[in-house]
């Protein structure tokens, strides 16, 4: 994580994404609280106006360094977030935040079609139970010419899946 954050440190002086997040900075923290629901509406907002124009060469690696860019000052100080953090089955999550003892899961992937996305829909659920959660966020990154950029939600299994495309 150490190694992680030095390399980030250098990109937030110049990153558009970085800039976006500190300027709506007041408007994610709810009583206290951090509201994910709009971290990543407002993250689908800036991505789509900063990077509408990235191709396929862009990697799932360089989507969650971008998202965790977004968040940094979001959560900074206060916050937490951990990069693929171990579950007890011994799974792998992509990112998952800390803020002022509550846990967000969040599933990162580029999209490859409704069945790629499918198992993203099924890992996370896995992942929402192992950490007793009922609520989790799923971040596809989608490079179709007709694809359709929004945040929506899923319901399935007594659980929430909020799903954001960039």
């Amino acid at each position: 994580m150490r190694l992680y954050n030095f390399f980030m440190a250098e990109e937030t002086i110049n990153s558009g994404i970085y800039r976006a997040a500190v300027q709506d900075k007041s408007q994610f923290i709810e009583n206290g609280f951090l509201n994910m629901d709009i971290v990543l509406r407002k993250f689908v907002e800036h991505y789509t106006d900063i990077y509408k124009d990235s191709d396929e060469k862009f990697l799932e690696e360089n989507g969650r360094r971008l998202f965790l860019l977004y968040l940094k000052p979001i959560i900074n100080g206060t916050g937490n977030y951990y990069i693929e953090a171990r579950t007890r089955n011994m799974n792998r999550t992509d990112v998952i935040v800390d803020y002022r003892g509550k846990q967000y899961v969040i599933e990162m992937k580029i999209w490859r079609g409704e069945e790629y996305n499918r198992r993203g829909e099924e890992q996370l659920m896995g992942y929402l139970d192992d950490y007793h959660l009922d609520k989790g966020y799923l971040l596809s990154f989608n490079f179709n010419k007709k694809k359709q950029v929004g945040v929506h939600e899923i319901q399935c299994n007594n659980k929430v899946i909020l799903e954001a495309v960039v």
